[in-house]
């Protein structure tokens, strides 16, 4: 193959030369949409394509991060709207069995009411992107795996750790096409963070895990953050003197908002797409691993609910961890039927078939064969390594032994450089680390970490003895005559005996020696010390596998690159949690014989779905409004009423949570919530006929904050246009 420092300008040469392609797929970094402007101006968008690209001019200034959710400035005063679901961990960070905002909703009528978002709350604000390829690759082409991927890790450490010597910046280092391309994404990290604005679950999750992934739905998914910083605009830990953060750009919301058929476009920072896997890590995917971990969700679920009753202080706790379970168990669901709905294991092997037949036609192409059949063996390896730990990641999962394990880790990691330290364990998380172990105060009852631990271990003490841990074995005193009835005492044993459910005692250790740790009689402590070099093991196997591909998937990437540039085709890179814009139209659909979506639902929809039992209950002054059809200003007249979700067919995936979903003239009109139970699957397979993306309409965002919650001071302080 050709020289590495040539791989990242040949794949970019080969994608700026590719034709249009679907308004449909595609979730486009902003620097490819000058490459379809005339799709962009077809579709509808009426600014200039180009302003898209400049991710710190308008609008693509005003979308930030929250570091696993997308968000926009709607204010100048650092007003930040997202997702219900996004924020609704600080919500309950900040509810009590008392003192339920989950239930109540919560609005802070005055900027000194506002709260303190749950710790680990970021807004990240992009200010810069540069390519960094280069430099990441330099002197990685002849290396041994291992050595190839701690190079890779240590140029990606060294080039953050010059970006964050401006203040106030969190900088990262993305990969892109498998890592054939890499970009520094500069970021001014927003640490003072506070809930604003989120309405009642029965509006902000109306419908629940019923609905979840379904359309018609009726779901208020939206609440409001707001950021700031020091009174110099520097960023900054919470502090009372801290002022709203004033950004240099924020939405106007539009109060007019769509019809069917207008154009839409989504930015946000969607997490992670597979649309590039081989065949072999599909049919692992979806012939073991999602069957397995759904039947596991069914039980952990199960679990949870039965060590936290509805109504109990450690259901509080633990409702978002629900939240995500549910979600995660209807997401695999969907997953696995999509697959078996669009034939996405034939499917792959009929593309990579095609893509074989490609490269034969060009002898100048066969490097291209020989580095995917590579690949295709480091994904069998890869996969059956899944395999092979799925039930000792599991139990590894309770919250005091995960907390044990990450106090030793870092006594190990001090006695390195900063520098040198894995990720996660450097000066630079420190306040993370720090704020990790004070959040599970709020997230943690010793009843229900024991009800799961015990229902890992049951699962584990099944398996054979191959995927068996010895010095785990070894630790909690099992083998081969221990039965699930043993299990509880032995668990017992643990959390009797343990300081570290006290976030006191956490935090001290932080500061504690590998020494001390050793010397720990706290159980935790004791089988996070006996099972670390295991671990590590680990860890370097995966590091090895990950060197591998580092060599070789570039060149998939680049043949697949070219093969879809002479079929018309341009090749974007699969999500990695980046901005990314995705464009299209409001559309409603048919993914199945004889259903129908419209696409949009109303206000009338959620009175006919009301039972006023949870997950229907509505409160009782929005059932009052609808009926007396008090629309105000927000209704869509082609629907004679106010509109609540819509569809479209935007292109979309975990993270794009929260994305601000924009007009033909960037304007405000929806946040991307969700999408359809067919869609789910696109995560593998675009299918257009499929795919649909639901939004939260800002008129009924708008409707419930005026005429629900007496939120009108929000709504005075952005800028709203009819």
């Amino acid at each position: 193959m050709k020289n590495t420092k040539l791989w990242s300008l040949n794949l970019l040469i080969a994608v700026s030369l590719a034709g249009p392609v679907s308004a449909k797929e595609g979730m486009y970094t902003p620097d490819q949409l000058q490459e379809i402007k005339e799709e962009l101006k077809q579709t509808g968008l009426e600014i200039a394509p180009e302003t898209l690209a400049d991710l710190t001019g308008f609008p693509m200034g005003a979308v930030v991060s929250l570091g696993g959710c997308s968000a926009s400035f709607v204010s100048p005063e650092g007003l930040v709207v997202t997702n219900h679901h996004c924020a609704r961990g600080s919500v309950q960070y900040n509810s009590t069995a008392e003192k339920n905002y989950l239930q109540d909703g919560f609005l802070a009528t005055a900027k000194d009411d506002e709260l303190p978002a749950a710790p680990g709350s970021r807004i990240y604000v992009t200010t810069g992107v540069v390519d960094v390829t280069e430099r990441i690759r330099e002197g990685t082409a002849d290396l041994v795996p291992l050595d190839r991927y701690s190079i890779v890790e240590q140029h990606s450490k060294d080039i953050i750790a010059e970006c964050e010597k401006e203040a106030g910046l969190r900088c990262q280092v993305a990969s892109f096409y498998g890592g054939a391309q890499y970009k520094l994404v500069k970021r001014l990290e927003v640490r003072d963070v506070r809930l604003v604005y989120a309405p009642a679950d029965a509006v902000g999750k109306y419908g629940g895990d019923i609905d979840n992934w379904q359309w018609p739905r009726h779901t208020g998914d939206f609440a409001f953050y707001r950021a700031y910083v020091a009174p110099d605009g520097s960023a900054a830990d919470f502090d009372e003197a801290n002022i709203p953060y004033r950004p240099k750009h924020h939405l106007k919301v539009s109060a007019s908002g769509l019809k069917d058929g207008d154009f839409v476009m989504a930015a946000g920072y969607p997490g992670t797409t597979s649309r590039y896997t081989l065949l072999a890590e599909v049919e692992n995917t979806f012939n073991w691993t999602y069957p397995t971990f759904e039947l596991l969700l069914n039980d952990w679920i199960n679990t949870i609910e039965e060590a936290a009753p509805v109504g109990s202080e450690a259901r509080v706790k633990y409702e978002s961890r629900l939240a995500g379970l549910n979600n995660f168990k209807k997401n695999l669901r969907g997953q696995i039927e999509g697959a078996r709905r669009v034939g996405l294991v034939d499917r792959r092997r009929t593309r990579e078939a095609s893509l074989t037949k490609w490269i034969a036609a060009d002898s100048t192409r066969a490097g291209y064969g020989a580095a995917i059949e590579k690949l295709a063996t480091l994904s069998e390896e890869q996969a059956k390594a899944g395999r092979t730990n799925f039930w000792y990641r599991n139990v590894s999962r309770p919250q005091l032994f995960s907390a044990a394990r990450r106090l030793y880790r870092l006594t190990q990691e001090r006695q390195k450089p900063d520098a040198e330290r894995e990720p996660g364990y450097q000066e630079r998380d420190m306040t993370f680390f720090r704020e990790g172990l004070q959040a599970l105060d709020r997230r943690f009852d010793p009843t229900v970490d024991k009800a799961e631990w015990l229902l890992f271990l049951s699962g584990y003490l099944k398996q054979p003895a191959e995927e068996r841990v010895p010095a785990f074995d070894q630790a909690l005193k099992l083998d081969a005559n221990t039965s699930e009835a043993d299990l509880p005492g032995i668990i017992e044993r643990f959390y009797a005996d343990t300081k570290l459910g006290d976030g006191d005692t956490r935090l001290a250790l932080m500061e504690a020696t590998t020494e001390e740790l050793e010397a720990s009689s706290d159980p935790f402590m004791q089988l996070a010390v006996a099972t670390y070099e295991y671990d590590r093991a680990l860890e370097k196997q995966s590091e090895e596998r990950s060197g591998r591909s580092l060599a070789l998937r570039p060149d998939y990437m680049e043949a697949i690159t070219k093969w879809q540039r002479e079929r018309g085709q341009l090749t974007y890179p699969d999500a990695n949690s980046t901005l990314r814009v995705t464009f299209g139209t409001v559309l409603g659909g048919s993914p199945r014989d004889g259903m129908m979506y419209l696409p949009f639902t109303t206000l009338e929809g959620i009175t006919d779905k009301d039972t006023g039992e949870d997950p229907f209950n509505a409160p009782a002054k929005m059932l009052e409004r609808i009926e007396a059809k008090d629309y105000g200003r927000y209704a869509l007249d082609s629907l004679n009423s106010v509109p609540v979700n819509f569809l479209s067919d935007l292109d979309s995936t975990g993270g794009n949570s929260g994305s601000a979903t924009l007009n033909a003239r960037a304007e405000l009109v929806g946040l991307l919530f969700d999408g359809t139970f067919e869609s789910v699957n696109s995560d593998w397979d675009f299918d257009p006929r499929t795919t649909r993306t639901i939004h939260v309409d800002t008129r009924y965002m708008l409707w419930v904050m005026d005429k629900v919650d007496g939120a009108q001071a929000l709504i005075a302080e952005m800028d709203i246009v009819e």
